[in-house]
């Protein structure tokens, strides 16, 4: 939000802004993913994955900092007799300007959310070198190498010991240059947490399901937790998404409160059930209407700062895409049943049907069932 640009208008209303820019709700969906995915980093085994995986805009960044909230509220007592213990380490995967991911800048990074001292310095001592060995002339960025990076950012995992990773934007992991394999990407990821004994939260969009499944080993040291938008098919959902409208409504920085309930299939439909989205837009909504001097947020306004159908339904066939290939139903279940080889699950039954069953005989398409044909008698009847 750009200071000057809102100057003139009245400083009471200018905080009620700073406010609702600033404000985050922690609405049902929210919490309820919270509390699965707590769960799963409390159960997960060192060195485990924990993939967040949900549409743009549905608001993972905003899970993360409450994530980090409770974490650092665990933490409390450990680290009063820890200091030097961190409580978990987030970091943002930036988009490659390049096309393809960049291990070092991911390490140098990740060292910077630590507030590693000398990242520049970072040099890796051969075995064989003594402490009064080491030169006095140390490597700068240009010659660090990222395996280098990569060794230090391992050693302040070990001497910090946090438990969690929380790696934010993780889709970025799958750009990768030609010719080289997707599970490779994570594969290094898992050596970390591995090496490290730390659970590694990799937080991002359906991208993510690329790295899915890519193997047995990681499939079994991998849990998902699926964060999922409103969708209009529920009732519950409906009314849900209603109530949230509610709380922006009272929390909107105008004179006059809007009255969004009224247009709440128009700002379902513009912000297709994320509440990120629907968060984004209100408040590019707030801000002109506060710069031209509304006395309340209008449906012109809310209109001209929407997303454009185009824009909402491409995520829209992201999501849904999303949604059927997280979700098991009985036919995958089936069909790895079968594969294991113990069938389709039984149906309990009892009596002459239990026989039936039983006694039933695969035959050849045409083969009768045996029975006995009626017989007519040749003999003229007696008169």
């Amino acid at each position: 939000m750009r200071v000057e640009s809102l100057a003139g208008i009245d400083p009471q209303l200018f905080l009620r802004l700073e406010n609702f820019c600033a404000f985050t709700m922690a609405h049902p969906r929210l919490l309820s993913t919270r509390e699965r995915l707590m769960d799963a980093i409390d159960g997960a085994a060192p060195g485990s994955l924990v993939m967040l995986l949900g549409p743009t805009g549905v608001g993972k960044t905003t899970l993360r900092m409450k994530v980090e909230r409770h974490l650092m509220q665990q933490a409390e007592q450990v680290l009063a007799g820890d200091p030097g213990r961190l409580p978990f380490v987030s970091v943002e995967v930036m988009a490659p300007e390049s096309g393809r991911f960049l291990w070092k800048d991911y390490f140098s990074r990740f060292l910077m959310a630590m507030a590693e001292p000398l990242i520049n310095r970072k040099v890796t001592r051969p075995a064989n070198l003594t402490r009064c060995d080491v030169p006095e002339s140390i490597p700068d960025t240009a010659t660090c190498s990222g395996s280098e990076l990569g060794y230090a950012m391992e050693q302040a995992l070990r001497y910090r010991r946090p438990p969690v990773v929380l790696v934010d934007e993780a889709q970025h992991f799958a750009r990768i240059a030609s010719g080289r394999k997707l599970s490779d990407q994570l594969d290094v990821i898992k050596s970390i947490a591995n090496r490290t004994q730390t659970v590694h939260v990799l937080l991002g969009t359906y991208e993510l399901l690329a790295f899915r499944n890519l193997s047995a080993q990681l499939s079994r040291r991998s849990v998902d937790v699926h964060f999922a938008r409103y969708s209009a098919d529920s009732p519950e959902d409906r009314q849900i998404f209603q109530n949230v409208l509610l709380t922006f409504q009272q929390q909107a920085p105008f004179a006059e409160e809007p009255d969004l309930l009224s247009i709440w299939e128009f700002l379902y439909e513009r912000s297709v059930g994320c509440v990120g989205i629907l968060k984004d837009w209100l408040v590019r909504a707030a801000i002109t209407s506060l710069k031209n001097g509304e006395a309340t947020l209008s449906l012109k306004e809310l209109e001209r700062t929407a997303l454009s159908v185009s824009q909402c339904e491409k995520i829209l066939i992201e999501s849904r895409e999303g949604e059927v290939r997280l979700n098991d139903n009985e036919d995958s279940r089936c069909h790895l049943r079968t594969l294991l080889g113990i069938g389709a699950p039984k149906v309990e039954s009892t009596g002459r049907a239990s026989a039936q069953i039983g006694n039933t005989r695969s035959k050849r398409v045409g083969q009768r069932r045996p029975k006995r044909d009626p017989i007519q008698s040749a003999m003229p009847a007696c008169v």
